[in-house]
C-alpha cells in the first residue's frame, strides 16, 4: 500500500540504539545509523525525525528495557535492601555478559560524552540517571537509617552500577566487576549495619 512503511520500525530503532550505545552520539554518524538500520537518509529523518530525535528515542527505549529488569530485581526483594541491590548490579553484570549487545552502557556512555551533547539530550541523560537512583533509593528503607545516609547510599549505588559499564569497555574481567559490585553490596550492609547499632555502641 502506498505511504506504507515496508521496514520494522522498532528494529531499526534497537539498530540504531546499538549504534550510539557503541560509538558514543558525537561518532553515531548518519552513515553508521544508515547502515545499521539499511535505511537512507530520507528514511531515517521521515520515521524518526532529526539525528537528536532520534537519539533521544534510542535513549527511551534503552531506558525502557533496562529499566523495567532493574525494577523488577529491586522490587522482587522487599525488606531486604542488601538482596535488592545485589539484584540491581545482577542485571548490569548480566547485560554486560550478553554478547549480543555492546559493552558499557548507553547511559553511562552520553554521560561521558555530555559535552557534545545538546540541551535537551543532557537533559534527558541526567532525567535518567536521576529515575535509576530514585529506584534505588525506594528500595533502601531501614528502618533505622535517616534520610541522609539512604539518599548518600542511593547515590553510591548507581554511582558504583556506571563504574561497572565503564569498566567492562576498558576490558575488565568478569571477576574484577563481581568483586566490585560484591565489595559495594558489602559497603551497604556495613552501613545499613551501623545505622541499626544502638547509640553509644562502639564496633570491635
Amino acid at each position: 500500500m502506498s505511504g506504507r512503511k515496508q521496514f520494522d520500525v522498532g528494529a531499526a530503532l534497537d539498530q540504531a540504539m546499538h549504534v550510539f550505545w557503541q560509538r558514543g552520539y558525537a561518532d553515531a554518524s548518519l552513515d553508521a545509523l544508515g547502515s545499521a538500520t539499511g535505511l537512507g537518509r530520507g528514511s531515517l529523518y521521515g520515521t524518526f525525525g532529526t539525528k537528536d530525535a532520534l537519539f533521544r528515542q534510542c535513549l527511551d527505549r534503552y531506558a525502557s528495557v533496562y529499566g523495567a529488569r532493574y525494577e523488577q530485581a529491586l522490587t522482587a526483594h522487599p525488606g531486604d535492601p542488601v538482596r535488592a541491590v545485589e539484584a540491581f548490579f545482577d542485571v548490569t553484570l548480566s547485560r554486560i555478559a550478553d554478547p549480543s549487545v555492546p559493552m558499557g552502557c548507553l547511559i553511562a556512555q552520553s554521560a561521558a560524552q555530555s559535552p557534545t551533547l545538546k540541551e535537551e539530550n543532557n537533559a534527558r541523560v541526567r532525567g535518567l540517571l536521576d529515575l535509576q537512583r530514585q529506584r534505588v533509593r525506594t528500595a533502601l528503607t531501614h528502618p533505622s537509617a535517616d534520610a541522609r545516609t539512604l539518599d548518600e547510599l542511593a547515590t553510591f549505588v548507581v554511582a558504583v552500577n556506571q563504574s561497572l559499564a565503564v569498566l567492562s569497555r576498558a576490558g575488565a574481567s568478569d571477576t574484577e566487576l563481581h568483586s566490585v559490585a560484591r565489595l559495594a553490596c558489602t559497603t551497604v550492609a556495613d552501613t545499613l549495619g551501623r545505622a541499626a547499632e544502638p547509640e553509644g555502641v562502639a564496633r570491635g
